[in-house]
């Protein structure tokens, strides 16, 4: 089903920071970092750089790049961001940064902590050496709430506590944004330096075919569905990348979080059966949540006696952050930033399951 794109619209003369004046996008070849470059060369912003790993693919930078040539300077470093060097010359002149650059993948609690927290730290200690800061854009997760109190079917929004010790859930990730943020916070508290957080949900794309946990779980051969009538906090890359730029443009929201999530959020019910229907069917089996709870705790309980031979990575913790009754809501960003999705659910949803049943046919 095709469909139109309604853009938001941010000229220039408007945004806190002018048309030349450099703008760093770290994580600028990952998930979202393209479309956040791209986005912000439409609006007319003509001095990028890119900060990028030595193994980073560029061919999709590299195509934005041919395609404004004329028009912009885009410039590629290559660098890490634990190089206190490396970042003092990524951020050299830059007005305002966007901070996409994330350890995912990472297994282990130090390797996370030190890919996401010492790594902002040196960012902004780097950027805020120059004098010229004019905004830090800080992009969080998620997974940095605590649904622990909050009653079930309750709103998740921007003044939701978060995890007070994320270490329990026993994700690597949520340990190391949660920290991440209250980095950031204490930067923009202590030292004045103007930031802002954002916080997507579950990002997807073309290309992008797992299943979120959110969802379920695929083990044993069949698929334990997890999440019920629960909306899953979808965000489709264009829209997500579209507000983290007007984050970082807009005046007169310094020191703010903006939660990211698409309109017209689907169940996690009707998520599984579109997939199965427009992508692949597979066995699956619905899991009440009274049940998986206990089953999280049955988890918990027998990793603790076993003194950690078994991993507590489903634990009571994980259960209130993922599969717990929740609503969410994008009137914050809506009201505040002018933002509305670009791409609409039902043209987003149906090029994600395009992209997956032509990764299906080649697989």
């Amino acid at each position: 089903m095709g469909g139109t794109e309604a853009r938001c619209e941010l000229a220039p003369a408007d945004a806190i920071v002018a048309p030349d004046e450099v703008i760093l996008v770290t994580g600028a070849s990952g998930f979202i970092g393209p479309k956040v470059v791209e986005d912000l060369l439409r609006l007319g912003f003509r001095n990028l750089r890119c900060l990028v790993r030595t193994s980073s693919r560029l061919d999709k930078l590299e195509a934005i790049r041919s395609q404004y040539c004329e028009t912009a300077r885009i410039e590629f470093v290559q660098g890490n961001l634990l190089s206190r060097e490396d970042c003092a010359i990524a951020t050299k002149g830059a007005a305002l940064v966007y901070h996409l650059a994330a350890a995912r993948g990472e297994k282990s609690f130090p390797d996370a902590f030190m890919n996401s927290v010492v790594t902002t730290r040196n960012l902004i200690e780097a950027s805020r050496s120059h004098g010229c800061l004019k905004r830090f854009v800080s992009v969080s997760s998620f997974s940095v709430y605590s649904n622990q109190r909050k009653r079930r079917g309750r709103l998740l929004h921007e003044p939701c506590p978060l995890e007070i010790h994320p270490e329990n859930r026993g994700d690597a990730y949520s340990f190391a944004k949660v920290k991440q943020d209250e980095l950031v916070a204490e930067y923009g508290a202590k030292f004045g330096m103007p930031f802002l957080i954002v916080r997507p949900g579950v990002v997807y794309r073309p290309g992008n075919e797992a299943i979120t946990g959110r969802v379920g779980l695929g083990t044993f051969g069949i698929f334990l569905h997890l999440g019920g009538s629960n909306p899953v906090p979808l965000t489709y890359v264009d829209n997500c990348a579209e507000a983290i730029v007007l984050a970082g443009l807009k005046p007169g929201v310094d020191g703010e979080v903006f939660n990211v999530v698409d309109d017209e959020l689907p169940s996690s019910r009707r998520f599984l059966g579109l997939y199965k229907k427009n992508v692949k069917r597979f066995p699956s089996v619905y899991v009440p949540h009274a049940v998986s709870y206990l089953l999280c705790w049955l988890w918990e309980k027998y990793s603790d006696w076993s003194e950690g031979q078994l991993p507590p990575v489903f634990n009571r913790t994980v259960w209130h952050a993922y599969w717990k009754s929740t609503r969410y809501s994008n009137e914050k960003i809506k009201n505040r930033l002018g933002w509305n999705c670009r791409v609409s659910p039902a043209e987003a949803l149906n090029r994600h399951f395009e992209s997956c049943r032509t990764n299906e046919r080649h697989a």
